[in-house]
């Protein structure tokens, strides 16, 4: 049993010797010593990646006292224990910085600790009293950082995309469409190496984003599906050792059922335990969609540039003032920030990379690293999304007669020339409407190469703009 040296602090002891710990705290000498080891950055542990871990304790404590491993009130006060951080108690408890020592086992030791002491409270007992219950006999009961971490990864990573990057992303998709029903009558410059280009919608332009988003969403929903294929049970290097024979099959059924996800048990508990390739997998589909997250916002930022120098085709909501000494200066902050919150993915996911081929035998030491940058990114991807869409998408408007002068003007209507007059003629009618300034209709007609009616046929912007609709495998056949 734990001494009591005074009302301040507990004596606990680890293989190392012992520590006094604050009495009002309920992580253990474990958790102090790494958080004396590791004061690098001071970021703790994303509250996400706490509630994966403490869904796998709690799991694993229903298992075992299921099949006779641990005896059931302290599977219950366990049980309680995580219930209660699981709804927002104790939060603060976890406290180790997210760059530790390899593997995790500072942080796992941490939630440990955490889950003992408040249970030895709830059975009337005080905390350091680890003979009654123990934070690696009892809480961590046939299990290992080795196969809990990644686990908690999976977990972590599942639980962020269901609760903010899928609704996010659905979200936007939602309003992309919105706006590109309410846009779609209105005619529009195209533009390519940022030069004139062919008319198109600019309600086209938003169901392109639309599209590009619905794509980016469902190559995440297939990556994730890794995510739900666990090592549990594999304990330290995927033998299963100290583990019951059906421990492994009954705690991934439960886990399943507590965070409402289908799980199952890896084919190889081993090759689960060592691979950090679902990860990457994952995080390589986040940056796939943070690249077209910053040019569909640098598309937003040039359309609305201006008010007086720039395209102003769209006017994107001001929501806060954009110069410290420009009177009336509103900037298009939320687009900017969706940029700036994408770079840092990509950063994140090469990181992710780095530490995934840096494993070595039966184990990847940097799985911190990976938990930290993966379960970020979904999370300040769901939320940039989510801002972008309902602080700026959803109250975007048009301005339809500068965007029909822009396509007016364009020199690039003399691309649907091309069949009737031929590519050369048409590049000569070009040139010179820029060196004269007279429009395309006035040459064609001043040099005969059509007649005015046919010429007012095919210099139709609307039908010009009109997206040809896809044939059918049976138009084909």
């Amino acid at each position: 049993m734990s001494q009591i040296s005074d009302s301040q602090f507990r004596t606990e002891r680890d293989s190392m010797g012992e520590k006094q710990i604050p009495n009002d705290v309920y992580y253990g000498i474990q958790t102090l010593r790494a958080v004396e080891n590791f004061a690098i950055s001071g970021i703790q542990p994303l509250p996400t990646y706490v509630d994966a871990c403490i869904y796998i304790k709690k799991a694993t404590a229903i298992a075992n006292a299921e099949l006779g491993c641990i005896s059931e009130d302290i599977s219950q006060g366990i049980i309680q224990a995580a219930d209660e951080i699981l709804a927002g108690e104790l939060r603060n408890q976890f406290v180790v910085d997210v760059y530790q020592a390899g593997a995790g086992t500072s942080h796992h030791m941490n939630v440990n600790e955490v889950l003992a002491n408040r249970a030895l409270e709830i059975l009337g007992y005080t905390k350091g009293d680890y003979q009654r219950i123990n934070p690696n006999d009892h809480v961590n009961y046939g299990q290992s950082t080795n196969d809990v971490i990644p686990t908690a990864i999976r977990i972590g990573g599942l639980l962020a995309l269901t609760h903010t990057l899928h609704p996010a992303l659905e979200n936007a998709i939602f309003a992309m469409t919105a706006k590109a029903d309410e846009f779609q009558d209105i005619v529009k410059s195209g533009r390519t190496h940022l030069q004139d280009a062919v008319p198109v919608r600019l309600g086209d332009s938003f169901r392109a984003w639309a599209q590009i988003l619905t794509d980016h969403q469902n190559r995440i929903y297939t990556a994730s599906g890794d995510l739900m294929v666990l090592g549990l049970g594999g304990s330290a290097a995927g033998t299963g050792l100290n583990t019951h024979p059906q421990y492994r099959d009954r705690v991934v059924d439960i886990l399943g059922e507590l965070i409402n996800c289908p799980l199952e048990p890896a084919p190889h508990l081993m090759a689960a335990m060592q691979s950090m390739a679902p990860f990457v997998n994952v995080s390589g589909a986040l940056r796939n969609l943070a690249q077209d997250l910053v040019k569909i916002s640098h598309d937003l930022r040039l359309m609305d540039s201006g008010p007086k120098t720039g395209f102003k085709e769209i006017q994107l909501p001001p929501v806060q003032p954009g110069s410290s000494i420009m009177p009336g200066k509103y900037n298009p902050v939320m687009a900017e920030m969706t940029s700036m919150v994408c770079f840092q993915v990509m950063g994140y996911d090469n990181a992710i990379a780095l530490a995934a081929q840096a494993g070595q035998l039966e184990l990847n030491v940097m799985m911190p690293l990976i938990a930290y940058n993966l379960i970020h990114s979904i999370e300040i991807l769901g939320n940039t999304i989510s801002g972008l869409t309902n602080k700026c998408i959803k109250d975007i408007f048009a301005y339809p007669d500068k965007c029909l002068a822009y396509a007016e003007g364009s020199l690039a209507l003399v691309t649907a020339l091309n069949t009737h007059i031929g590519y050369l003629n048409a590049a000569a009618v070009a040139k010179e409407s820029l060196e004269t300034g007279k429009s395309l209709r006035q040459i064609v007609l001043e040099k005969k190469l059509m007649s005015e009616t046919k010429l007012a046929e095919v210099l139709n912007l609307e039908q010009m703009s009109q997206i040809l609709p896809l044939r059918s495998s049976s138009d084909q056949t």
